[in-house]
């Protein structure tokens, strides 16, 4: 194996992926995979989460559990992270991807309920999931976790003001989490810019508004889902030892 190969490898590690069906999440579970880690891929739809955990067993030989839960749901988190340890008896990191940020006219039609599961998702339930299992991977003696966060948390615009909200507090919970579940477990974040993902559909269906919405970044184009999987890789193996409280943004060079 070679010097590279060592720092990033995951063999004998478990990696829980939230949002793991799909986009980013798919990318990064089946990455793990492939660098000898076993998966957990957690979604709402179960039978998505089985499909891609059966795509990752047949591409990568690794066992990966599919378990449906929906993040946002504070009483469901403890089943998740119980399920993981009774399959597998440990967790070494945790990937909190899911999100969602919904389309709405305007900013006046944004309901109590739209916010509230907006808030629910993209910061209740990382920050209900985060102390569940990073209390136990202290108490092991290790593990990482890593935030999914948006540029719209530091960018924020008048379409994403819930999401972008929301988004800006999970960057404020990683600092926190990092100095409250350290020095055994690593808190950080991935911010992620713009990828071709469902969440961006809309964009790709316009020419002309992607092409104004990606044109001042230093790339010049949106991202594919598999150029997030050097950062995430990064952040879960032992090439990251020294870094934790850390924002590491994947956007293309926004400005």
């Amino acid at each position: 194996m070679g010097y590279a190969d060592e720092l990033f490898d995951l063999t004998g590690r478990v990696v829980l992926v939230t949002g793991g069906s799909r986009g980013l999440g798919r990318e990064m579970a089946l990455a793990a995979a492939r660098c000898g880690a076993d998966v957990v891929i957690a979604s709402r739809k179960y039978d998505a989460c089985a499909a891609t955990a059966e795509e990752i067993e047949r591409a990568t030989g690794r066992a990966a559990l599919p378990y449906g839960v929906h993040i946002g749901r504070w009483d469901q988190l403890p089943g998740l992270v119980d399920a993981v340890y009774e399959r597998f008896g440990r967790l070494d990191a945790l990937i909190n991807n899911a999100g969602m940020s919904p389309v709405y006219d305007s900013l006046d039609s944004v309901t109590e309920k739209m916010f509230d599961a907006v808030l629910n998702l993209n910061l209740k339930g990382p920050f209900r999931l985060s102390v569940l299992a990073g209390e136990r991977m202290k108490a092991a003696g290790r593990g990482a976790i890593v935030n999914v966060s948006s540029t719209g948390s530091i960018r924020p615009r008048a379409a994403i003001v819930p999401y972008a909200a929301a988004k800006a507090g999970l960057n404020a919970l990683t600092e926190g989490l990092a100095q409250g579940l350290g020095p055994q477990v690593r808190v950080n974040t991935l911010m992620a810019g713009p990828f071709a993902t469902q969440a961006t559909r809309h964009w790709e269906d316009d020419k002309n508004k992607l092409d104004e919405g990606v044109r001042p970044h230093a790339l010049q184009r949106i991202g594919k889902p598999s150029e997030v999987v050097g950062a995430a890789l990064y952040l879960i193996s032992d090439a990251s030892s020294y870094t934790s409280s850390a924002t590491l943004r994947v956007d293309g060079g926004m400005p």
